[in-house]
């Protein structure tokens, strides 16, 4: 069981699909989007999970330009199995986050 004060230390946000050429382009675009974090891909065949500490950001722009077609940030929502932290979509990027109030 987690120590509760230490639980603030487990900060790795991001999105874990459900597989297809929508969690492939999420790979490339979480790269190319925070080259000043350290993304973490897991693999595991029936999900992907991709993930970096405390904030992770997927622009639209990068999406489309890894799937080589139009794409609308509400799309990911539909591929999303689950995710971890919290979520803010706009019409630009979706953003992962973890924030912490007390």
């Amino acid at each position: 069981m987690t120590n509760l004060k230490d639980a603030f230390k487990q900060n790795k946000v991001g999105p874990i699909f459900n597989g297809g050429d929508v969690a492939q382009a999420a790979i490339e675009a979480a790269e190319w989007d925070n080259p000043d974090k350290e993304v973490t891909v897991d693999d595991k065949g029936a999900y992907i999970r991709i993930s970096a500490e405390q904030e992770l950001v997927i622009t639209r722009e990068s999406m489309e330009e890894a799937l080589g077609r139009e794409f609308q940030m509400n799309e990911i929502e539909i591929h999303l199995g689950s995710m971890a932290g919290q979520i803010e979509v706009t019409p630009e990027q979706i953003r992962f986050f973890f924030e912490k109030k007390l």
